[in-house]
């Protein structure tokens, strides 16, 4: 068995502020920044980070931006509108290259990437879980239909499932809204 450390550490209030500050003047740097550029910079990170030693934890928290784009580049999923709007608002602190940490420092220079993905995560946590479950379902339901389904009635059922998902996302995110930041949520926009 290999040798192992676990190092825990907690963000405080302060901290969540800096980091949504951080966060906030990124945002508006990177305003007029394409979605293009966005998800290019994420690609080039998560690149990057497979080429580098960097600890295998900010290699499993980098590899979560795989998700957000997925769930933009999936037409079945149709992410559109203020929802596509909030992901890519959320993966702009990837396009910045004077992060907090500078990369190329050995060890530490990714840690504020693995951080901030976190911290996106768990804001984006309604969107990501509906996506996911969109998968399975879309999964599960070509397993049982096969290739005999036709065209027409599958897109029917993908709308059907789309629209239900997203629907259960937004309610989930206005929830979470309205009883406020509290506890461990992040609430970075």
């Amino acid at each position: 068995m290999a040798d192992t450390m676990k190092v825990t550490f907690e963000l405080t209030q302060n901290d969540l502020k800096y980091f949504r500050k951080v966060m906030k003047e990124v945002r508006a740097k990177h305003e007029k920044s394409s979605e293009e550029e966005i998800i290019g910079a994420c690609r080039s990170l998560i690149e990057g980070i497979g080429q580098t030693t960097a600890p295998d934890f900010v290699r499993d928290r980098v590899k979560k931006l795989e998700v957000l784009i997925d769930m933009l580049e999936d037409a079945e999923w149709g992410m559109a509108g203020r929802d596509r709007d909030r992901v890519i608002r959320g993966m702009a602190y990837f396009a910045e290259p004077d992060d907090i940490i500078p990369d190329k420092v050995p060890v530490l220079g990714f840690l504020d990437d693995a951080i901030m993905v976190q911290l996106v995560v768990v804001e984006l946590e309604h969107e990501i879980d509906a996506y996911r479950d969109f998968q399975e379902y879309r999964e599960e339901r070509a397993a049982r239909s096969g290739k005999t389904e036709d065209p027409a009635t599958r897109a029917q059922w993908v709308e059907g499932r789309r629209r239900a998902l997203h629907s259960r996302m937004r309610r989930r995110r206005a929830r979470r809204r309205s009883r406020g930041s509290a506890g461990s949520r992040v609430m970075l926009w």
